[in-house]
């Protein structure tokens, strides 16, 4: 019998950590100035507005006020509705 495990490629194998991609914010949620609100790779949602758009295709609010998730010409779009 063996006193050691094998030593092959597969036992050597360590996934990657996850990015923690995806919504940050619900439809309706109330948010600050700066706020991330989606984080992507590509651009599944569109920016509409009061939401910039980071080098990483990251959404993030330049205003205070309510998260509006909705769709124009079939792309998702967020938007941010000031108070």
């Amino acid at each position: 019998m063996s006193t050691h495990k094998a030593g092959g490629k597969a036992s050597q194998h360590v996934s990657p950590a996850g990015k923690r991609l995806g919504p940050k914010v619900s439809d309706g949620e109330a948010v600050g100035k700066g706020q991330i609100l989606i984080r992507q790779r590509g651009t599944k949602f569109a920016k509409g507005s009061g939401v910039k758009e980071g080098r990483d295709h990251t959404l993030y609010s330049i205003l205070d006020g309510s998260v509006k998730i909705g769709k124009k010409m079939g792309k998702k779009v967020i938007s941010i509705i000031s108070k």
